[in-house]
C-alpha cells in the first residue's frame, strides 16, 4: 500500500475518538484492518465491535448506539481523506 494512503488511514485511526472514552479508535482495537481498492473506489473497514459488546441487554443497546456513532465518524473522516471513495464496513 502506498505510504500516503497508509498515512491517511493512520490519521483516521488517530482522529476519530470514541465518544465515551475520548480515546482514538486506533487504541481501542475495534478496527482489524483497512482494505483499499483504487479500482473499485472503495475502502473496506474490517471491524470487530461484537467482541466488545457487554452481556447486559440494556447495555447492548447503549453499546450499539455508540457503535453507530463510531461508524458515522469513521465514514465522515474517511470521506474527508478519500473524497471520491465509498466506505464499506465488514464485521469480522
Amino acid at each position: 500500500m502506498d505510504e500516503e494512503i497508509k498515512h491517511k488511514l493512520d490519521a483516521v485511526l488517530e482522529n476519530v475518538k470514541d465518544p465515551e472514552s475520548n480515546l482514538p479508535i486506533g487504541d481501542l482495537g475495534i478496527i482489524e484492518k483497512f482494505r483499499y481498492s483504487e479500482e473499485g473506489s472503495t475502502i473496506y473497514v474490517f471491524t470487530k465491535f461484537s467482541s466488545h459488546r457487554p452481556a447486559c441487554m440494556t447495555c447492548v443497546g447503549i453499546s450499539m448506539a455508540i457503535e453507530n456513532t463510531l461508524y458515522r465518524l469513521i465514514r465522515e473522516d474517511l470521506n474527508k481523506q478519500f473524497p471520491n471513495f465509498e466506505v464499506e464496513f465488514v464485521p469480522v
